[in-house]
């Protein structure tokens, strides 16, 4: 049922910016009234009969397409009236839950030199923000997650000033709360058009906020997620968390503290220093090496469910 959730949530965004109006009619999902076969995948809340919300029968070739490009498994028409998609089961196919960003997205060391994401190193010093809003560098210590030939669906904001953030629909991204003067943190796929995000203004090295006036879903290929010691990160000029999938960025922060707190240890002994000077160990190494999620990363995934609230959750 998850899974089927997500590609909706994608296929939504992408019914909008084709069509401005419009929006994804969902005209069945569950079946109650029990009018299909019994091995129907509408019993298993893994299948939906979608529509425009205007029932203009021309555009549902473009929206069978669509759903394609969303990530359903199987599209296919059943009448002219709607279309039918289905996806596999959540346990045949894992679903990317958590927060990365593509790894042509860009940070800036602090040496004034910006860097694609997918080539940062474990010890560089990249911009992030303070828990008040105010820009600083900070260390990555670990990479939380980094896979780079992994296609996935991703968020992606536009704001007026031309920055673009292209980011997983469970990553946190700042937002500014002009009316209550509020910095907050929230869901990718749940910023809205109008809204405020903090971005770095070229000039002054300040983070302004900054509305955004575009919001559409994408799917790239590489994801990659950074940790830095302040739990935040400046990326393509937008100020975002390093986490994703809970709701509350101090939650988030507490729950790496001993991640944080091993990095520090690790920078205290001789043999680290050494180990990164070394021809036959550069520096990077270790990132190199990552395939997929960081093992700490991954146990605080799997125990999430059983300690947190569904509505302390990205469903």
């Amino acid at each position: 049922m998850q899974r089927c959730k997500e590609k909706l949530n994608v296929l939504a965004y992408s019914v909008m910016n084709e069509w401005p109006g419009v929006r994804l009619l969902v005209a069945e999902s569950w079946d109650e009234d029990y009018q299909h076969g019994k091995e129907s995948l509408h019993y298993e809340g893994r299948a939906v009969t979608i529509a425009t919300s205007d029932r203009d029968q021309s555009k549902y070739g473009m929206l069978a397409r669509l759903a394609v490009e969303a990530g359903f498994d199987w599209v296919s028409y059943v009448s002219r009236r709607h279309i039918y998609c289905s996806v596999k089961s959540d346990s045949s196919i894992s679903s990317h839950v958590h927060g990365c960003f593509t790894p042509e997205s860009t940070a800036l060391l602090e040496g004034g030199v910006r860097k694609p994401l997918g080539e940062l190193s474990i010890g560089d010093r990249v911009l992030s923000m303070t828990s008040n809003g105010q820009p600083v560098y900070s260390e990555v210590i670990l990479f939380m997650d980094r896979n780079l030939k992994q296609m996935q669906n991703f968020v992606r904001l536009h704001t007026a000033g031309g920055a673009v953030l292209t980011v997983t629909p469970a990553h946190l991204v700042s937002v500014w709360q002009p009316e209550r003067q509020e910095l907050t943190f929230t869901f990718a796929d749940r910023i809205e058009e109008r809204q405020h995000v903090l971005v770095r203004n070229e000039e002054t090295g300040e983070l302004r906020p900054d509305q955004v006036i575009k919001v559409e879903s994408v799917r790239s290929m590489g994801v990659v997620a950074p940790l830095t010691r302040e739990g935040t990160i400046v990326v393509n000029s937008v100020a975002a968390s390093c986490y994703a999938v809970i709701n509350s960025q101090s939650l988030a922060h507490w729950g790496l503290a001993p991640m944080r707190l091993l990095s520090t240890l690790e920078a205290w002994l001789p043999a680290k220093d050494q180990l990164r000077s070394s021809k036959d160990h550069p520096k990077d190494s270790s990132a190199e090496r990552q395939n997929g999620i960081h093992w700490y990363a991954e146990a605080l995934y799997k125990i999430k469910d059983y300690v947190l609230p569904k509505s302390w959750r990205h469903d």
